[in-house]
């Protein structure tokens, strides 16, 4: 499958996605994918700054183009109003962890419990640890496409990793909001925990996925060892143009 037609297809089945096509080019509008206001896109570069001109007014500019960063660009460069405004990795995988040789981070677990899905009357404690541990997560107990979340605790029972089913759908399993406490990283619960979402949101689908960000090195290393693919994407916002 085309890297494009991969992203496409993940934008298209969320609710409320709007598809727009024309010859040589698609895009798909979703409110609220991934914490932003999203048109993906799929095509040639030229087809698709025309068709963006097209769609912008009737979605607002809110709606940031998303999709491979090589094509992203070359529609930036194709558009005045459009600059690229963030650059990061789209990492997938298609096969369980659970097994693999390359997974050897994955873990045997440190904690009495292991990884678990935890309950709606777990989730304050989920935005506690949230806040004071990595409070730029696109993922919030509550927050629209946020299904549910998973967490490590320790012998205390404290709360000390979490990441969320977020954003998936009938075909693509979505991680977000993968979270460790300060005082417990470097003990690869990351790593546990991702791995055991990895497995339950791949179930019954075709691949698992997330958002990473490259200057987050621990974290894109961790999805690496557990066999996450990485594939470069990007996003542009309007600009205002000087007359």
């Amino acid at each position: 499958m085309r890297e494009q037609d991969l992203f496409v297809g993940w934008a298209a089945a969320a609710p409320g996605a709007r598809v727009f096509r024309k010859l040589g080019a698609t895009v798909v509008a979703c409110a609220d994918l991934a914490h932003w206001d999203r048109l993906v896109i799929a095509g040639d570069p030229d087809a698709l700054a025309a068709l963006i001109g097209e769609v912008v007014p009737e979605t607002g500019p809110s709606f940031r183009p998303f999709g491979p960063e090589d094509l992203v660009t070359a529609v930036a460069d194709r558009m005045p109003d459009l600059e690229v405004s963030a650059r990061f990795a789209w990492m997938d995988r298609d096969s369980p962890v659970s097994g693999t040789t390359s997974a050897s981070s994955r873990a045997r677990s440190t904690t009495p419990a292991g990884a678990a899905w935890l309950t709606e009357a777990e989730w304050p404690e989920v935005t506690e640890l949230l806040k004071e541990s990595f409070s730029d997560s696109y993922a919030w107990p509550g927050a629209s496409g946020v299904e549910r979340w998973a967490g490590i605790r320790d012998q205390d029972g404290r709360l000390l990793a979490v990441t969320a089913d977020a954003w998936s759908t009938p075909a693509i399993g979505f991680m977000a909001g993968v979270a460790t406490r300060r005082e417990a990283r470097g003990r690869g619960l990351g790593a546990e925990l991702c791995a055991f979402a990895a497995d339950e949101l791949l179930a019954g689908r075709d691949r698992v996925a997330l958002l990473a960000d490259y200057d987050n090195t621990a974290a894109v290393a961790t999805y690496r060892k557990l066999g996450f693919v990485t594939r470069p994407v990007a996003a542009a916002r309007q600009v205002l143009v000087a007359t």
